[in-house]
This record gives structure tokens, C-alpha cells and sequence, in this order.
């Protein structure tokens, strides 16, 4: 049985989002698959900054996600693939949520949205790069209609991984 998607709004991440994204993301399960312990503040000071130039110049970027209340509880969203191995070239879209909002459906309204607002920009495919063991992620891909296009090994942490395709 389907059950309603939660309620999420999307915006351009703030200078205090860097804070916001440090707390939420400060759990040893949400890290697991992102080098496996929290990341220091400036990290997200970095990334917050990165998202918000990705917005002026692509019209997207990795959103803050909001709950129905307004508490920031990770966030979705879609960039350039930044790394020189991989997808080059390729839109890659993403998420992370805060451990306690798991299992409550805000990263597939999410990402819907996210789809969304990419395919408005006229971006034509998009791709997600996932650990081969983060069950929850893959998921979330089926959920959004993805189909596994390749497997990689990440060049730095040798861990094994999967590209997700889907055309707009």
C-alpha cells in the first residue's frame, strides 16, 4: 500500500544552513556512505556556498530540505557530477536527511520535486551515484524510476557503486 508523502519545501541553502546541514548530518548511520564520520562545519560552509553559485548559474542546485514546520532536514537536489571520474558532464542528483526524519518518505517527495525543477531548466537526463550497499538510496531510485546504467569503484575510497540513469 502506497501512503502519503510527507510535505517538503525546498530553498536556496543560507549561510546558516552550513549549521543547520552540520547538525543534522552529525550521526555515524547518515554518514556511513560518506566517509563514515561527520564532517567538519566547514565542509557544509563550503557546500552551502558551492550550491548557492550552482543555483545563480544552473537554476538548481542541492536545495535545503524543509519539513512541513520548517525545521531543515537535509537536503535534495541536483548539480553538475563534480569529480573527474564518473558521469562527467552529467547532471547527478542527491540527498541526505537527518537520521530522526528516515523512513518517513521526505527524500522521495524530495527528490520528486528535484525532478521537477531540473526537468523545468531543460535538463533532458539525470544521474545518482550510490554506494552499492546504501539499500535505502537505491530504493529511493526504483521510487523515482531510475535504472541501474553502470557500477564503478570510487578512485579514493575503493568502495564499490552504482550509476542510476533517468531521462527527463
Amino acid at each position: 500500500m502506497n501512503r502519503a508523502l510527507p510535505v517538503v519545501h525546498l530553498r536556496v541553502p543560507t549561510d546558516e544552513d552550513a549549521f543547520a546541514w552540520h547538525r543534522a548530518f552529525d550521526h555515524p548511520d547518515v554518514m556511513e556512505f560518506h566517509g563514515g564520520k561527520s564532517a567538519e562545519l566547514s565542509v557544509y560552509e563550503e557546500l552551502t556556498a558551492r550550491q548557492r553559485r550552482h543555483d545563480a548559474e544552473h537554476g538548481f542546485c542541492f536545495w535545503t530540505m524543509l519539513d512541513e514546520e520548517g525545521r531543515v532536514v537535509g537536503f535534495t537536489g541536483a548539480q553538475p557530477w563534480p569529480h573527474e571520474w564518473g558521469p562527467k558532464g552529467e547532471i547527478e542528483i542527491g540527498w541526505r536527511l537527518g537520521r530522526e526524519y528516515w523512513g518517513k518518505g521526505y527524500v522521495t517527495a524530495a527528490a520528486r520535486a528535484t525532478l521537477e525543477r531540473v526537468r523545468a531548466t531543460g535538463v533532458t537526463s539525470v544521474v545518482a551515484m550510490v554506494n552499492s550497499r546504501n539499500e535505502r538510496s537505491i530504493a529511493v531510485t526504483r521510487r523515482l524510476g531510475m535504472e541501474l546504467a553502470e557500477t564503478f569503484t570510487t578512485p579514493t575510497s575503493k568502495q564499490f557503486g552504482h550509476c542510476y540513469r533517468l531521462a527527463l
